[in-house]
């Protein structure tokens, strides 16, 4: 293995012992003219710190993959990585009736910028660095010998993004190994059926990320009206439904998105023309609802990410509480608003503090009754907080 050695600007050694796994490019004393993907040794004032591939590419120049000197990027490297990511799965996720997960969460599982989510026996790879792409066979590699049941691997590159969680993964997939894998994948969540557009729906085709907010909406969606804002294809409708919801109304300015909606319900022995689906802006939705005088015992909030950049976090947050306050306009008393934000750049803090605003400017008195983030098949190392993205806040109307 060829390493090439690049040493830290000084005082950042420190950062990098501690755990964290980026390097940027004005933190190298130089920064080398050489192929992505090379190995490189970090090193401050001559002694070594980690080890991690280069990118030239990206603002994030380096992405470190071990601190053990010994320890080489090869193919045994990606195996136990894989190997240990799925064991750790198989040890606090309940899969029960439940065949999908994430199966590497990048920086959480020691791979940065790598996501593998798995859909049954179809898994879907994603690179976020050009500093992947030579690695891209070791890791079909290591997913083929640590899953053997998988027919086949869809590949959704993002290369060239630094943002692993703020994107919407439009890029159209192909096949890297195997079966070539139907248009839409059937999948089991929780006893519940989905259909997963893995080919070029949003992320990865489907938010594993809610899987445990969607069963929690199951249980309290009971004998509610429900409105489900930015429901995609229908992940939070479906369960409410299955939960013994009273009506279920679901919106999205997607029509394809609106379409696979409807045919998950019909998957789940739901029939479709008992419920409500619409194609169409939500905010023009819930203004339009407000003069009709419309009123829900229970709203999702469940947008895309609104702060793609650091300069869009003041507006992102101006945004949620815009979002949350015209809900509430909605919610009848004793009611539910279940919100969530997906954009990692908003601290909870602050979108907390966004729904308090939007509680405020409303006149509805909230109480916080669940707050959750992300799943165990989404780690977060403490060293990286920038991995903690999502957040999912439960509100009694009081």
């Amino acid at each position: 293995m060829n390493v090439v050695k690049l040493e830290l600007a000084p005082g950042l050694g420190r950062h990098l012992r501690a755990g964290h796994p980026w390097v940027f490019r004005k933190a190298l004393a130089q920064v080398p003219k050489i192929p992505p993907g090379s190995v490189v040794d970090l090193a401050e004032n001559g002694k070594f710190v980690a080890r991690g591939y280069f990118d030239p590419h990206s603002a994030i120049a380096v992405r470190v993959l071990t601190r053990n000197p010994r320890q080489a990027i090869d193919a045994a490297f990606f195996a136990q990585r894989v190997k240990q990511a799925l064991a750790e799965r198989r040890s606090l996720i309940d899969l029960k009736d439940t065949d999908s997960f994430r199966l590497l969460h990048g920086e959480g599982d020691g791979l940065p910028g790598v996501v593998v989510d798995l859909y049954g026996r179809y898994a879907v790879l994603k690179l976020y660095s050009a500093g992947l792409t030579p690695y891209r066979g070791l890791i079909i590699e290591a997913l083929k010998a640590a899953v053997p049941e998988l027919q086949g691997i869809i590949g959704r590159d993002e290369v060239g993004r630094d943002d692993v969680e703020d994107d919407e993964g439009r890029g159209a997939g192909r096949m890297l190994w195997g079966e070539k894998a139907p248009e839409l994948l059937t999948i089991r969540e929780r006893g519940a059926t989905f259909l997963v557009d893995a080919w070029k729906g949003q992320k990865t085709g489907f938010f594993l990320d809610q899987r445990e907010n969607r069963f929690l909406i199951r249980r309290l969606a009971e004998g509610r009206d429900v409105l489900n804002c930015f429901c995609f294809s229908g992940g939070f409708s479906v369960n409410a439904a299955l939960g013994g919801a009273r009506s279920v109304f679901s919106v999205d300015l997607d029509p394809e998105a609106i379409a696979l909606a409807r045919e998950n319900f019909t998957r789940n022995g739901l029939p479709a023309e008992k419920y409500d689906f619409l194609a169409a802006d939500v905010f023009k939705l819930l203004a339009s609802f407000r003069e009709e005088g419309r009123t829900f015992d229970l709203i999702i909030l469940d947008p895309p990410a609104f702060a793609k950049s650091q300069k869009a976090v003041q507006a992102a947050i101006d945004g949620y509480a815009s979002l949350n306050r015209q809900a509430l306009g909605l919610l009848r008393p004793g009611g539910l608003l279940a919100t969530a934000s997906c954009s990692a750049r908003v601290s909870p803090d602050d979108f907390l503090g966004a729904v308090k605003e939007a509680a405020f400017k409303a006149g509805v008195d909230l109480a916080l009754v669940e707050e959750r983030y992300q799943p165990p098949d989404h780690p977060v190392r403490l060293q990286f907080p920038e991995g903690k993205y999502l957040k999912f806040y439960v509100m009694a109307s009081v």
